[in-house]
């Protein structure tokens, strides 16, 4: 028989095992340790409210709003806004260092970087949509993204893409308040 000593024993580090691995498996956020001072990152957001104008025979889909936030390694951002083809001033603002910690493990972290780039299909009776771009720069590494909003295609876009969409929209929000 075995001592109840002997299964105490052998089960104090199935305990401590399970100890620390719960908070591991029931975390749902990216940690900040993903990105550290070493990474070098440079993202360009370009978000355009797009307008299809039909001609009878054949139409031509322009922008009816553009917008485009850079944000470089060392947290400098400037967005640019141009509206109905007028250009409004560029705004420069400096993003925090743990909102740009944020924003370099999210995408460090989720494999944004690997993500190919896929063309997402319009559908027909959409005239007024936004359509989002992404290129970063990730250690000398890049990737470019593009991707309708959801009610624009029938396609299934990846939630890692609508997490730094969010991200970066929350990023403008700060800036122009």
């Amino acid at each position: 028989m075995v001592k109840s000593s002997l299964l105490v024993l052998g089960a104090i580090p199935v305990i401590i095992a399970i100890l620390l691995s719960v908070p591991m498996l029931i975390k749902n956020e990216i940690p900040i340790s993903a990105g550290n001072s070493f990474d070098k990152i440079d993202i360009e957001y370009t978000k355009l409210q797009l307008k299809k104008i039909d001609y009878g025979v054949t139409e031509r889909v322009g922008a009816q709003k553009t917008e485009i936030l850079k944000i470089k390694n060392d947290g400098e951002l400037i967005y640019s806004v141009t509206d109905e083809g007028y250009i409004q001033p560029d705004i420069r603002s400096k993003l925090d260092e743990k909102s740009l910690t944020k924003i370099k493990s999210l995408i460090k972290e989720t494999g944004f970087i690997s993500i190919p780039s896929e063309s997402f299909q319009i559908l027909s009776n959409v005239t007024d949509y936004q359509k989002s771009n992404v290129k970063v720069t990730l250690n000398g590494k890049e990737n470019q993204i593009y991707w309708p909003e959801q009610s624009a295609t029938s396609e299934f876009i990846p939630p890692i893409i609508t997490m730094v969409e969010v991200e970066l929209d929350d990023i403008i929000s700060k800036i122009i308040e």
